[in-house]
């Protein structure tokens, strides 16, 4: 495969004009490869976010359904959440988020992939996991604006939820169909 030769942009100038605890939006000033400026460029600065996979023993696969604001619907996603500014590492944060939103646990997750959500506006990271063998260890611990119900799908109705419109989130229909493929081999 042949490639073209691609160049970065260079930031002359970068500035947060927002910032709160739950967003911030920074306007960067850049000039492009071929001389031109632009000193409206906005990105959406982000935490780092993780989303796991949870499969019970018994081949149940565990999803949250929520309501999202920006979207104005319920959606059926898989738990999952920011990193947290003091957690270090993604699968700690991974295991955290999902005992929060279901109670569940495992001693058997497996990182399977980081991905980049929205390069062209957003700063942040996604970290797939994949956890066999949850358990139920807790009641859920949820902030006051969470309402989750947990959802057990039996693992071979995944994939016709996802073509079917069910699961519709990005991040969730990504991370279903690389847990599925790793857990058919």
């Amino acid at each position: 495969m042949e490639t073209k030769s691609i160049e970065r942009w260079k930031t002359l100038k970068s500035e947060i004009v927002f910032e709160h605890k739950w967003y911030t939006l920074r306007r960067d000033h850049v000039e492009l490869p071929n001389g031109q400026e632009m000193d409206d460029y906005f990105v959406s600065v982000r935490p780092d976010v993780v989303l796991t996979f949870p499969v019970t023993e018994d081949g149940q696969v565990l999803f949250v359904r929520q309501y999202k604001h920006a979207a104005g619907d319920i959606f059926i996603e898989l738990p999952g959440g920011v990193i947290d500014a003091h957690e270090t590492e993604p699968l700690a944060a991974a295991k955290r988020e999902l005992l929060e939103e279901t109670g569940y646990t495992s001693d058997d997750v497996e990182p399977l992939l980081q991905v980049i959500d929205n390069p062209t506006k957003d700063t942040n990271r996604v970290y797939y996991f994949l956890a066999r063998n949850v358990r139920e260890v807790a009641a859920q611990d949820l902030d006051e604006s969470e309402n989750i119900e947990v959802l057990k799908v039996p693992l071979h109705e995944v994939e016709q939820m996802i073509l079917n419109g069910q699961i519709n989130v990005a991040g969730s229909v990504a991370l279903c169909l690389l847990a599925l493929r790793k857990l058919a081999k």
